[in-house]
């Protein structure tokens, strides 16, 4: 086959979130197929500014075709149109609006995807939320698969995006919890979709203490890998650690890995080392007592699978639905949603080594048994094949046009807060049968 993966950025040296989740799903695909990366000439997704020039590139030996955004984002005008469709009622075209604010807005790429659509058996669009992806699929709805990587946030509860949950082919997603809430608020149980994730490039052999000789650490520690961010869960995480460092324990350490837009706190016992390479994340993960995930929203949490690959138990925000539903389904993780289970958990993990070993042997079992790439590469083949062998829906939409000019203009869509609160939350839980329901859901 021939195949187009559609993302917002995408390079080599772009190591997280849903676009080094693109990458390592087009090379796994091009051992088999033809593939070429559609996508913006951005770095940096702020601002979406034009780093790259456009045209043709090749990165680790596919093609990538970059085109131009027509504007960079405007954080003030981006605010306040968030503001409007989130918080109260509102038009689709100040939905619409959004969109374009939100970025990367990139006409040219709409452009050649219309033009260009039959050249591809099937275009996989990553990234539900951004102008790329809603017009893109707009453009060749017959030939578009979606990787959503939607967390549960806000614009998951906006109108305009329910129509593209149900006129895709098939949907890929990162986990039940997520595949739970896209179907609670478009009704599209009847798009093919499967839980599939993404694979990591996890070394056979890693180094703990040649990690620990490098940065001189010799007691016991937990690291945190990811960009340090309050969003991220970070600035709460500084607060519960301080307070355990204060009252239960003066030996444990918090290494943190990632670029930082927080501040982080002066003290003895958090050391942040910045970007490092997979090598060193890979022998600082191996080397710790626990990966700590303090994020609120997760559509997938690649280093937690690493650290189950590794052998290594999770310390997880249960806040999160995501996590809490990885640690249940895997067995192979604690979660907490105050501090005071924050600190129970953490020190049964410091001080309990059959409880450590025994969660990360499970750990690496689940990731085994779900998230190697010959798993991943099977998901993502079934699939293919599904969908190219469905003659009917080949060469016809099922994507609802979009309404006249005027009737984009009623103000008839709720507050996507209000949308969002109808949808049931909790962990998802998945009997032998591979049935899902909702376990214990939460206020």
């Amino acid at each position: 086959m021939k195949l187009a993966v559609v993302v917002q950025r995408y390079g080599a040296e772009i190591n997280g979130g849903a676009e080094l989740h693109a990458r390592y799903i087009a090379e796994l695909l091009a051992a088999r197929h033809q593939v070429e990366v559609l996508t913006s000439c951005a770095r940096d997704y702020v601002t979406w500014r034009n780093d790259l020039p456009a045209g043709d590139d090749t990165v680790n030996g596919i093609t990538v075709r970059r085109f131009e955004t027509s504007s960079e984002r405007d954080p003030i005008d981006f605010g306040l149109r968030s503001r409007v469709v989130f918080h109260e009622p509102h038009s689709l075209a100040q939905e619409l609006a959004w969109l374009r604010s939100e970025g990367p807005t990139s006409p040219a790429l709409v452009r050649y995807i219309r033009r260009h659509a039959n050249r591809y058996d099937l275009l996989l669009f990553f990234s539900f939320r951004y102008y790329h992806a809603y017009h893109g699929i707009r453009a060749a709805p017959a030939r578009a698969l979606l990787v959503p990587t939607a967390e549960r946030e806000l614009a998951v509860g906006l109108s305009l995006f329910a129509p593209i949950f149900r006129g895709v082919r098939g949907i890929m997603y990162n986990s039940h919890e997520e595949q739970a809430m896209i179907r609670a608020v478009s009704d599209n149980a009847h798009v093919p979709g499967v839980v599939v994730g993404v694979g990591s490039k996890v070394p056979e052999r890693t180094s703990p203490q040649r990690f620990r000789r490098t940065h001189g650490l010799s007691g016991p520690f937990i690291v945190y890998v990811g960009r340090i961010d309050e969003n991220k869960g970070c600035k709460e995480l500084f607060d519960f650690f301080l307070r355990y460092a204060s009252a239960r324990s003066r030996s444990l350490s918090l290494v943190l890995i990632g670029n930082s837009i927080l501040p982080i706190p002066e003290h003895p016992r958090i050391r942040h080392l910045g970007f490092v390479s997979d090598e060193e994340k890979f022998d600082a993960i191996a080397a710790a007592e626990a990966l700590v995930m303090p994020s609120f929203y997760e559509s997938l949490s690649m280093v937690a699978l690493e650290a189950w690959a590794l052998g290594r138990p999770v310390l997880a925000n249960g806040r999160c639905d995501v996590l809490r539903g990885q640690c249940i389904r895997s067995n192979a993780g604690l979660y907490y949603d105050t501090y005071e289970e924050f600190a129970e958990a953490l020190l049964a993990l410091t001080t309990d080594p059959a409880l450590n070993e025994g969660l990360g042997a499970r750990g690496r079992a689940y990731y085994r048994a779900h998230y190697t790439w010959p798993v991943i590469e099977r998901k993502y083949q079934d699939m293919l094949e599904r969908v190219s062998s469905d003659e009917a829906a080949a060469g016809e939409s099922r994507l609802e046009p979009l309404p006249g000019w005027l009737a984009r203009r009623h103000r008839t869509s709720p507050a996507a807060t209000e949308v969002l609160a109808r949808v049931p939350t909790g962990a998802v839980q998945v009997d032998r049968d591979g049935r899902s329901h909702v376990d214990r859901p939460r206020p």
